[in-house]
């Protein structure tokens, strides 16, 4: 359940022996009655880390840190809609984490979702794909960062996701500039198996990136909910976790994901275009194998035509008794299967 826990104190990490005592320290710091605490409130706060938690398991932390019911249910059920949200002084935020497969040309999807609050951070993700530990490790490294505190850790970790988005988008369009080539060579082959899987991908990739791009307007512009009012929802709180710094570095984020979504929407229209080319192609393929057909058919069937009359049981032939009118009747087959070649082939059917 727990991949990882570490209390931050002005810039430097400091392991978790108790989580309890932990999440009561998150507790007191974010008690506006309680004036005994020293340090500012992005110079301490709470990271944890969690994979696919139960219920069960969910609910000591989310009775501690005071996490909205809804967005608990969220985090625990999955298969969220990408979002943010606002919950008094805590944001949540759903992203759809990808990754792509070289071997296979495959987009694969994972689940983070991002609790943030002004001393906490509780990230947790569902699946095999998204793991966060190069993004602690880099936090880590950067004190700067870390002073930032919740914001800071936020930041990192959807840059992180959509730096994901736009590795994925270079190789896709790779993949789409090799099927056009593929679909517009002389060489005859099936492609509309792998145009299409390959839409199924760009698809992936539009469901996770697109919904979010609204939210994330919203909120570098500061325009209120960024995921819509609703139950216990306060756009206007006072402690709000995100400021306008945080806001700022977000805005960067929100450029390469607008990029990597009107990217993944062009590749999109770009492979309709493709596969309507193919599937003219192949009508046009099966239109030119249907007049060569029909022109060897043509020229067999002017031999079979002569063959078959002097194949006739007649007695009274005037060619039978002719020396040379078996020669002559090959000669004229032959002649005639050669104009008509000749005729066909001057014609464009053969």
């Amino acid at each position: 359940m727990i991949v990882d826990v570490a209390t931050y104190r002005d810039g430097t990490r400091q392991e978790v022996a108790d989580l309890h005592t932990a999440l009561r320290r998150c507790a007191d710091l974010a008690d506006p009655a309680d004036d005994t605490q020293a340090l500012p409130s992005s110079q301490e706060f709470l990271w944890l880390g969690l994979k696919d938690p139960s219920a069960e398991e969910f609910t000591d932390i989310a009775s501690a840190l005071h996490l909205h019911r809804l967005a608990v249910e969220d985090a625990v059920v999955g298969h969220q809609r990408p979002k943010i949200e606002y919950y008094d002084d805590t944001v949540f935020v759903v992203l759809k984490v990808l990754e792509y497969f070289d071997e296979t040309s495959s987009v694969e999807t994972g689940e983070i979702m991002v609790f943030v609050g002004r001393h906490f951070v509780v990230t947790v993700r569902r699946g095999e794909i998204g793991a966060l530990s190069d993004v602690r490790a880099a936090v880590e490294g950067d004190t700067a960062e870390l002073r930032r505190g919740p914001k800071g850790v936020l930041h990192a970790v959807m840059d992180k996701v959509v730096s994901g988005y736009t590795v994925i988008d270079a190789a896709l369009e790779q993949d789409v500039e090799e099927v056009e080539e593929q679909v517009f060579s002389p060489t005859r082959s099936s492609d509309a198996q792998q145009i299409y899987s390959l839409k199924r991908e760009v698809l992936e990739v539009r469901r996770a990136a697109f919904p979010l791009v609204a939210p994330m307007k919203r909120l570098v512009d500061g325009d209120g909910n960024g995921g819509g009012p609703g139950e216990g929802q306060d756009p206007h709180a006072a402690h709000h976790p995100l400021d306008e710094q945080a806001v700022f570095v977000l805005r960067d984020v929100l450029d390469n994901l607008v990029r990597t979504v009107e990217h993944v929407e062009s590749y999109d229209r770009l492979l309709t275009d493709i596969l309507n080319a193919h599937l003219a192609q192949v009508s046009v393929r099966q239109n030119e194998d249907m007049r060569k057909i029909s022109a060897w058919a043509a020229i067999a069937a002017a031999s079979t035509l002569i063959a078959g009359i002097y194949g006739m049981n007649f007695e009274h032939m005037p060619e039978l008794t002719w020396r040379l009118g078996y020669p002559g009747c090959l000669l004229l087959m032959a002649g005639v299967c050669l104009g008509l070649y000749r005729f066909f082939k001057r014609s464009g059917w053969l």
